[in-house]
């Protein structure tokens, strides 16, 4: 099993670093060429896989994570390989059953990964209980994770968050068997002599290593850095200068210098990690789109009020965007603490970031808590476990629709021991597509993005599904590279619009990368053009009883047929927004004329869910 060194430096780069500033989109093709000469500089591990990771490579980039982390193993042989874990939640958003963490744990040990970085939003023991000891079982370097917050003052102190608190989940964690402990500063939020004194604490009631990883969103992340070497931190994360501060790590060149001469040297060559960076800024003009932020600082120092961590700032700006919407931004920023402290004050870190930064940004778009993510709603009932302190009541009445705090059903164990078995279901809908386990955890983890990604992967398109059942067979599965490279490559990007001529509604298909037609639905009788207004639900509705979507998003599933009748407010469909699920409701009673969209098909803003007449 991999043990940590007695000072060293962990390398960001392949993970943290472009999640933090580029929304986890850059590709394994312009990590390869400097992987190997990454692997010869020393570092402690290089954290090249989980986080987001593996929701971008499939949902945006056509990539198998699996393959990647394959990729990076073959080509970083010296350094042992770091992922972050979600816990119960794996690298996913919500809380998947047993035998699914079991099963990723295993297949992520076999294929590289040799560190595990256990992280729970909530540092609530019973959502990590089997992920660390899958991590165990595979006689794996277990790190467990302390997510580090603070409440209004900034400082480590207060009712929650203060050093006791911190101590006693060290001391917890270490009893679980951890190898190692890390101190997760998602963002920037520690300062640096609070630093040194939970550091130094923590060194007297535990005996295994410490690791801190912390943001630079606030511009406190080096001098935080420096004063935890001090109190005898064994390793810090840092990356590669040019993707370095702003919402991610400190740059690991300064840090370098800084330390040389000192007991902490570690003799890092920095000629090669300059040389290093001047090939990422030869690459990193291609993302420049997602490094566009409307702030002109480096610093946010805001970032000590609506403590939003690196990764989730990225996505925010980009899903902002995506509504036409970013001028809401400082809005959504105001309202993020709000909502933190109604729900319990969470941890911003995945997914509570996610919960708290799409359902502020629906507050802000829609109105407070007129449309509510189905995560939200399952966090208040405890299926992501314990909150760190009480979600405010009228919230509760107000999500639920209940003036009784009594009627609200609420999880009093821990959620995996409720959960069904989840990897005979995803293995049997995959019967005819895949058998191979990596494949299948894809599906089990992403049902609706995991589905679209392997029909891409496998070469399977739409004419297919039309196939005679009598003649229909199951499908050879070659997945090598090459048949991967050879598959269909529909963009997955494809962008849906709406098309009117006069009453008639198209569904129209463009894929933007080359401007290629993909598709022409046919015409649907509509009333378009009727007086529409916002509803109370967030949804558009008019007294035609059109449902349109609210914002960008995937429809995961309808909850109806056609034909079918429904009443006002009942459930519609369920669209992804911001990687939370969003149940849309009728907007009036009548039947279910046509339901114009494909499960797992992109929309935008406006798109035409359905027709109610």
């Amino acid at each position: 099993m991999i043990t940590l060194k007695s000072f060293g430096i962990t390398d960001t780069t392949f993970r943290d670093a472009h999640q933090s500033l580029l929304a986890t989109r850059l590709r394994m093709e312009d990590m390869e060429p400097i992987a190997s000469e990454m692997d010869q500089i020393g570092f402690a591990s290089m954290e090249v896989w989980g986080g987001a990771t593996f929701d971008a490579t499939t949902r945006y980039l056509s990539e198998d994570p699996w393959e990647r982390l394959r990729r990076f193993k073959k080509l970083i042989t010296q350094t042992p390989l770091s992922m972050l874990l979600r816990g119960q939640s794996l690298v996913g958003y919500k809380a998947y059953s047993d035998d699914v963490v079991d099963a990723f744990v295993e297949r992520a040990a076999v294929n590289g990964i040799d560190i595990f970085r256990v992280f729970d939003a909530l540092n609530d023991e019973w959502n990590l209980e089997r992920a660390a000891a899958a991590v165990k079982n595979n006689q794996k370097h277990l790190q467990m994770t302390i997510c580090y917050s603070v409440t209004e003052s900034g400082k480590m102190e207060g009712p929650i968050y203060n050093l006791d608190y911190y101590l006693d989940r060290a001391k917890s964690f270490q009893n679980m068997g951890a190898d190692s402990i890390c101190i997760k500063d998602m963002a920037g939020l520690l300062s640096p002599y609070d630093a040194f004194e939970l550091v130094s604490e923590l060194k007297k009631v535990i005996n295994v290593p410490i690791q801190l990883h912390t943001h630079y969103t606030s511009g406190m992340a080096s001098m935080t850095v420096l004063k935890a070497i001090e109190a005898g931190v064994d390793v810090v994360d840092t990356c590669l200068a040019p993707l370095a501060l702003r919402t991610s790590q400190p740059a690991v060149e300064p840090l370098v210098v800084t330390l040389r001469g000192t007991e902490y040297d570690p003799k890092f060559n920095l000629d090669t990690l300059i040389g290093l960076g001047d090939y990422m800024e030869s690459i990193l003009p291609k993302y420049r789109e997602y490094m566009e932020t409307p702030r002109a600082a480096v610093i946010d120092a805001k970032v000590l009020s609506h403590q939003i961590p690196g990764g989730m700032a990225s996505n925010l700006i980009s899903q902002l965007r995506d509504i036409g919407s970013l001028d809401k931004l400082e809005d959504v920023l105001e309202d993020i603490p709000v909502t933190r402290k109604e729900l319990g004050y969470p941890p911003l870190v995945t997914p509570m970031s996610q919960m708290v930064g799409s359902q502020a940004v629906s507050n802000v778009i829609f109105g407070r808590y007129k449309m509510v993510s189905n995560e939200v709603k399952e966090y208040i009932s405890g299926m992501y476990g314990r909150p760190p302190g009480k979600v405010d009541v009228s919230v509760k009445a107000t999500v639920f629709e209940s003036e009784d705090e009594t009627e609200i059903t609420t999880i009093t164990e821990r959620p995996g021991n409720i959960l069904e078995p989840e990897l005979n279901k995803a293995e049997d809908d995959l019967k005819d597509i895949t058998s191979d386990i990596d494949d299948v955890l894809i599906y089990a983890l992403y049902p609706t993005t995991g589905m679209k990604f392997l029909r891409i992967k496998h070469g399977i398109d739409a004419s297919e599904e039309d196939r005679d059942a009598e003649s229909k067979q199951p499908l050879s599965v070659d997945t090598s590279s090459k048949a991967t490279e050879q598959a269909p490559t529909k963009s997955s990007n494809i962008r849906s619009f709406n098309v009117y001529i006069d009453d008639i509604l198209f569904k129209v298909e463009v894929d933007p990368t080359d401007q290629n037609l993909i598709s022409i639905s046919d015409g649907i009788k509509t009333q378009k053009g009727s007086e529409t207004k916002p509803s109370v639900n967030g949804h558009t509705e008019n007294s035609e009883g059109q449902l349109e979507s609210p914002m960008p998003g995937v429809i995961l599933r309808y909850l109806v047929e056609v034909g079918q009748e429904v009443k006002q407010g009942d459930p519609v469909a369920v669209l992804e927004a911001m990687k939370m699920e969003n149940t849309l409701p009728a907007p009036r009673d009548g039947s279910i004329q046509s339901l114009p969209v494909e499960p797992g098909q992109t929309v935008v803003k406006g798109d035409l869910l359905a027709i109610i007449t």
